[in-house]
């Protein structure tokens, strides 16, 4: 299993990373290491034939999971649809959902959680260009 490690941190951001995606195994928050306030995110894998282990549902949060490589079935309540490589699932509250690796190869995706309504602002509509000195 990867772990998470912080790589780097200043008094405005948090750089943390679970190392290569190609390889990873099994499931790794990042809330903790990078101090989230706004959010939960999570690297899950699961190997061909296998689902997580429970179905599971969220009283304020909303899930987005995105599908990294691997294929397989995504089920919220009695809904059962594919999903594969670039699928882009949002999982509303007060649902049960869950996920099964069907591809030969293992299932990695990620999951954004965040409460549910929340977001107001977004690309921009809460952005500005701003001035700086390119050091890139």
């Amino acid at each position: 299993m990867n772990e998470l490690v912080m790589v780097e941190s200043g008094n405005k951001f948090t750089h943390a990373s679970v190392g290569a995606l190609r390889g990873f195994e099994g499931k790794q928050f990042v809330k903790e290491v990078t101090g989230a306030t706004s959010c939960e995110i999570s690297f899950g894998t699961l190997p061909s034939g296998e689902s997580v282990p429970f179905f599971h549902s969220h009283k304020g949060n909303e899930e987005n999971y995105i599908i990294l490589s691997g294929s397989g079935k995504f089920q919220v309540d009695d809904k059962v649809f594919d999903i594969s490589e670039g699928s882009v699932v949002r999982v509303a509250t007060g649902c049960d959902r869950n996920l099964k690796c069907t591809s030969e190869v293992p299932m990695s995706y990620i999951c954004i959680q965040a409460r549910e309504g929340s977001l107001v602002d977004y690309t921009m509509t809460d952005a500005e260009i701003t001035q700086r000195e390119n050091l890139l």
